[in-house]
């Protein structure tokens, strides 16, 4: 037998015992993606988001579409955004002809997650729950995504790597934990599980517009606290810290406060509250959460490769509505239990899902202030200009919370309807009441049961602005007109069913 006949048969038999392991890897590759490609759906919803500006009304129905995966449970997971509003939902498996009704059962805005549940849950008996991840994934890991974005009906699947984790803001006020991926996230792909190797690592919810190549998704870290969270059939929110604090890198502010060298740490800028029950205090340094050292930037080491602002330890911490802090103060270490909050109170707060609360009073339509409400200055350059220069709350107390005062800030939502009563003034959309007949305005409610209990002939309204001016209406007269003002108008009620209680005398100011 010649060299070469030797060299042929050698190969030959190194084929013939390796071929099965390959076709047998081949074949366990194949299984995991099949795996994925079964859990994960294809989301129709059809919303009727609320008009801040006409909130006895709702906007037009659009038709969103989105991504979404099974979970344990027999439940969809997807995000908040895709289903929020929604009067229909409907799933869709890949390749599947026909489409399953579902419905949301849990909500979270704020963290941008939903979890749906299907009026015929036999789906599940032949689409498994995608396994996820318990650990982070590493900066520079494979990472598929998977969704269904504009451009086509079938799945799609986009590759890249992971390229940043971050404790970061979703919708004010929460924060989390966010991973940056470059594979492409589109429209259409919000829902969708992102995966390394066979195991869902996160759920993807946006990219960074103007960027290429930057998506962002949501952790298992954080699907786990929501998941936990709702098992009671409630969603109370993420626990958080929302104390002011600055960093420690300037030597002046170090020799200000006295510190020894080898003191690290965030300060205290400004306690959530003022009062002498809280325990932190400004000027306090925060070493510690719980036995993690915290760095002069407010970061914390989670791995030798990952620096965190500690925040992110909050959440995982928190026990029984408090965490546990070091801090050193005038030079002294104290050892504290400091509350958190699962909701931050706002005095503009998001609706969080909810339709706007209102009331008609003659020609004029009262709500609450809300950050939908107040969108139109954020896309508005000369409007935020106009509203600061007359000093309106809209735009001076925005991220405020609520106080002794004012639980929440009554706007006139929309110009006046037509009638003979607005003769005369001016166009009062999106001013703030401050007074009723010389009585401050604390909330909505409190304005109806004034206007309710209303015992002078006359009744005005003072605006908390620069340079407005005081309505002045006769009482009996505005009463009067509401009925063909709802009429011609086509509103159905004077109000909301929450202030209608408390304009028939049922409900609480």
């Amino acid at each position: 037998m010649n060299f070469l006949t030797y060299l042929f048969r050698r190969h030959l038999l190194v084929l013939l015992l390796t071929t099965p392991v390959f076709a047998a890897a081949a074949g366990n590759d194949a299984t995991a993606a099949s795996a994925v490609t079964d859990a994960v759906v294809k989301v129709f919803a059809t919303a009727r988001a609320p008009d801040p500006f006409k909130p006895w009304t709702k906007q037009a129905p659009s038709e969103v579409t989105g991504s979404g995966v099974v979970i344990e449970g027999k439940r969809i997971l997807t995000n908040a955004h895709v289903v929020q509003y929604a009067s229909q939902i409907q799933i869709q498996a890949n390749q599947a002809g026909d489409k399953v009704t579902a419905s949301v059962v849990a909500i979270a805005p704020g963290i941008d997650l939903a979890v749906l549940k299907l009026d015929d849950e036999s789906y599940f008996d032949s689409h498994a729950p995608l396994a996820r991840a318990s650990t982070l994934p590493g900066i520079k890991e494979a990472v598929l995504a998977y969704g269904f974005p504009t451009g086509g009906t079938s799945l799609s699947i986009t590759k890249g790597i992971v390229s940043r984790i971050e404790y970061a803001p979703y919708n004010p006020p929460v924060s989390g934990l966010r991973i940056q991926i470059d594979a492409a996230i589109n429209p259409g792909n919000s829902g969708g599980p992102a995966v390394v190797g066979n195991k869902m690592i996160g759920l993807a919810f946006s990219r960074l517009n103007g960027a290429q190549n930057i998506g962002y998704i949501i952790p298992n870290e954080e699907i786990e606290l929501f998941l936990g969270d709702i098992s009671d059939g409630r969603y109370d929110g993420k626990p958080d810290l929302y104390d002011e604090l600055q960093t420690l890198e300037n030597p002046a502010l170090r020799a200000y406060l006295k510190l020894d060298k080898n003191i690290k740490g965030i300060v205290v800028h400004q306690p959530y509250r003022s009062d002498a029950a809280y325990p932190l205090k400004k000027w306090d340094v925060i070493t510690q959460i719980g036995d993690t050292p915290v760095d002069e930037q407010g970061m914390i080491k989670v791995s030798p490769e990952l620096r965190l602002n500690l925040r992110y330890l909050v959440q995982k911490m928190a026990r029984h509505g408090s965490v546990p802090l070091t801090v050193v103060r005038a030079g002294q270490t104290l050892h504290l239990d400091v509350p958190v909050l699962s909701q931050r109170p706002m005095l503009i707060p998001s609706l969080n899902g909810a339709y706007p609360s209102y009331f008609v009073y003659g020609p004029l339509v009262f709500s609450k202030a809300t950050a939908q409400f107040t969108s139109f200055l954020q896309s508005n350059a000369n409007a935020m200009a106009a509203f600061s220069f007359i000093r309106s709350p809209l735009v001076t107390r925005r991220g405020d919370a609520p106080d002794a005062e004012h639980e929440e800030l009554v706007v006139v939502s929309s110009p006046f309807f037509p009638h003979r009563l607005a003769v005369g003034y001016s166009n009062p959309s999106a001013v703030v009441i401050d007074a009723v007949n010389g009585t401050h305005v604390r909330s909505l409610r409190h304005l109806v049961s004034l206007l309710r209990n209303m015992k002078d002939p006359f009744v005005t309204f003072e605006t908390d602005n620069r340079g407005g001016e005081t309505m002045v209406f006769t009482h009996q007269d505005m009463l009067a007109a509401v009925e063909d003002i709802l009429n011609d108008n086509g509103l159905r009620s004077q109000g909301s069913p929450d202030m209608m209680e408390v304009w028939r005398g049922k409900g609480t100011p």
